[in-house]
Parts: C-alpha cells; structure tokens; sequence
C-alpha cells in the first residue's frame, strides 16, 4: 500500500503568501515531472535531492509560478520519496495542483498519514509521533516545548533502555529454566530481585512525573474563590487583560462559573471564576454554588479572595474548609480603598483597580501550579503513556513478589508483560487499533 503515492496540502487552509502541497510515495519525481516546467534547462529527472528549483507548476486548467523540491529516500520526513511544491497561497491554487496530482494518479492522504509512513518505514518511534501531534496542537509554549521533547524521543530513550534491561534478564531466566541441573536458580533469583526492585524504581519515578506533565498538557486549574462581592470577578479580569466577568457591586452577580485561559512563563493556566460561597434562597444561585463548590474542589490551585474591608466570617471558614489540603493563595483583594492586613494571614495584597500585587500573584500561581520540576517532567505528557508505564510497573512488583515461592519460567511471564507494556508506548508491541486512533488526532498533510 505504501507504493502508493498519497497527497495533500501541508499548510492551514485560507489565505497566506505561499501555500504546499505534499507527495509521497514510490515515484512522485515522476509525477512532478508531469506538473512542473523547471525555470532554464534543467529537467526534473535530473533534480538534485534537498534543492529548491523555481518554475511552472501545472494545476490543470491553470498554471502557477513556484518552486518544487525533491527529498530522496530514505532520508526524508517519510522515508519515502518526497516531491513538495511551494505555490501561491490561494486556497483555489493550491486545490487546484492537489486535484492536479490526483487526476495524475495519486490518492488523497488520511489524517497523519505522511507521519504515519514515517513510523512505519522506522524514521521515528510511535511516542515520537505523539510529540509531533502535540507540537501542532500546543496551546502553549511548555506544551509546544513538551511534544518536541517527546518527538525527540527523549521518553523513548528512556524506554527502549529498561526494555533493554528486562531482554537481558528475561535471557538470564530463560538460561535458568533451560539448565536446571547446573543448579544456579537461587543464586540467580537473588541477582533477578535486585535487578527488578531497580527498574520498578526507575519506573516509579518516571510515572511520578506526570502529574507535573498532565498540568503542562491540560493547564492547571485555578479556582478563584470566596463568599460574594470579593472582587473575584475583578481579579480574573485583571489577571487575564480583557473583561470577561461582569463585574457588578452586587453581591451574588456571577451565578455561573466563568472561565478564562492565561498563560504565564509559557504555561497555561485555566482559570475559573466562581460563585460566590454562601446561603442562598435564589434556586439559580444556588446551582451556581454548587457549582462553584465542585470546582473548587478539584482544582489544583484555589486563590482565596478576601474584602479589605471586610471581616472573616462562617462563610469565609465555609470555603477554606472547602479547599483544605490543596494549594492555596490568600489574598486580601480592594486595598486600593483600605488596607487592614490584620485581617488575614495573606499571601498578597491586590488591587484589580490600580493593577497591584497582580504580578505577585500570577507568580505564586505558578510556583503552588509547578513547584520546580516542570521541566524534568516536561515528556511524560500523554495518559496512554503513564497508563503503559504504570501497568509494566505493576508487572515487575508482581515479579518481585513471585520471586522465591513461584518457578522461574512463571516469573518470567511477569517480565515479559512488563516488556510488553513498553513496548506499546516506542510502538513495537502497539496494537493496530492504538497506532489508528494516535494517527487520526493528525490533521491531513501530516
């Protein structure tokens, strides 16, 4: 099938100066010799690869003036053959070559099907293509940072070396259950113990860090929080520039949560804007309250807001119990009118008026989101990935605890599914079904 030569359009559809479309396959030189009229007497047979070369470029019922370039096998993005050419960015030019390139014998590509050549002809590692994919959907910096460090195949590297570790021992066990009469299996069980104990560590603190890679794949959730007429509504607008809260001096406005995205050193935070906390006969605030209260719970970070000129009561307890257990700024909110610090232990005194402490306290933000491990955790992003590492480490504990009361070749069982479960994340042990649901997350021209 992969004789086939596929196409698409490689850049985002609309307007733009220059527009590519994308040929892959057995012979696409061939079929842009049928399209493209080179500048001069070069022909296209005698294209030297990785060089740009102006000329005409055939779309059937019109002609366009670009560039063609050749990527040669197998050191191309695919693997395969490559023919690019480079047109004018109307999406009507750069239909028109495409249909052009089909008429000529090449089929449509499928979502992520260039990257997906790509692993299957072994230019990159299924996790590595993952990263690709979240380098094209980042919403931030650190998520745009974080799939190129997977598509690097740092995780990979990683895995293919415990891999690696469980075939040595995996041969060692085998060598054990071929030759009992050399009598070596307690000697050799004790050697496997250590060995296992060690990589279910190495695995421990690998799937630990993804609490810290799903904040930088999903945001970290901030509930801004307290009991009515704070300045909660406000602050979320000062912290994200524009007005999206309607801010209004009576108490009991938001009655739903309102939610906005910032971003602070690269990483997004999804911020939520809540109810205000208290006793309420109106039905429709009551939702948004229990709303509220469902928010604050599973944030990762509560931003506890306070009236300067106010004193803490039930109500104010009420919400700190709420958020007991999970990281927390206090902030004491409207000290452009007064300023009692008596009032709280706070963490930062702000203004949404004057715009003080703001700055603080998207910095305290980040410190109770992240702490310092961002950026060691950064490629260990994906859920599928944490789920396959998980379930090896839960293979090599029941190892460990076989070891002693259970024959080796059971044992070895255990290793093996620990092997196996790796492999599903560098995609030598990834079912079909797995490999088309990673790929159909691509946009086509991928």
């Amino acid at each position: 099938m992969m004789e086939e030569n596929i196409a698409a359009i490689a850049t985002p559809p609309g307007k733009g100066g220059v527009a590519i479309i994308r040929i892959s396959g057995k012979s696409p030189l061939a079929l842009a010799e049928k399209m493209f009229t080179p500048a001069g007497k070069t022909k296209v047979c005698d294209f030297e690869p990785y060089r740009m070369y102006p000329g005409q470029i055939d779309g059937g019922t019109f002609c366009d003036y670009g560039l063609c370039v050749y990527f040669k096998a197998p050191a191309s993005y695919t693997g395969e053959d490559i023919v690019e050419f480079q047109c004018h960015g109307g999406e009507s030019v750069a239909r028109g070559i495409l249909k052009q390139a089909f008429r000529l014998g090449a089929r449509s590509a499928g979502r992520g099907e260039f990257t997906k050549r790509a692993f299957l002809n072994g230019k990159l590692s299924l996790a590595s293509a993952e990263g690709v994919a979240d380098m094209i959907n980042g919403e931030s910096e650190a998520e745009v940072k974080a799939g190129y460090l997977l598509y690097s195949e740092k995780l990979t590297e990683k895995v293919r070396a415990l891999q690696s570790e469980l075939k040595t021992l995996l041969a060692g066990i085998d060598v054990s259950v071929d030759y009992p009469e050399e009598d070596i299996e307690e000697q050799h069980i004790e050697e496997l113990v250590i060995a296992l104990r060690k990589l279910e560590s190495e695995l421990t603190e690998l799937t630990a860090s993804y609490g810290v890679g799903k904040k930088i794949k999903s945001g970290v959730t901030v509930a801004i929080c307290g009991k009515p007429n704070t300045g909660k509504s406000s602050l979320l607008n000062k912290l994200l520039g524009y007005d999206k809260a309607i801010v209004s001096s009576v108490a009991g406005t938001t009655r739903d949560a309102v939610e906005g995205t910032l971003e602070i050193e690269g990483r997004k935070f999804n911020l939520y804007d809540t109810a205000g906390v208290r006793d309420s006969g109106d039905m429709i605030e009551s939702i948004g309250i229990e709303r509220a209260q469902s928010i604050i719970r599973s944030a990762d970070v509560a931003v506890f807001v306070v009236d300067s000129s106010a004193k803490l009561d039930e109500e104010d307890a009420r919400v700190l119990q709420m958020v007991q257990g999970k990281p927390l700024i206090k902030v004491v909110n409207k000290i452009d009118l007064t300023q009692d610090e008596t009032l709280i232990d706070a963490d930062v005194l702000t203004s949404a008026v004057t715009g003080e402490g703001i700055a603080k306290l998207m910095r305290l933000m980040y410190e109770k989101g992240f702490g310092s491990r961002a950026e060691d955790a950064a490629f260990l992003i994906e859920e599928r990935h944490f789920n396959a590492l998980s379930r090896a480490k839960d293979c090599l504990h029941k190892a460990i605890f076989a070891c002693g009361c259970q024959p080796l070749d059971l044992i070895g069982i255990d290793v093996k599914e620990a092997w196996d479960a790796l492999g599903e994340i560098t995609g030598e042990t990834a079912t079909e079904a797995i490999i088309e649901e990673i790929f159909s997350k691509f946009c086509v021209g991928k």
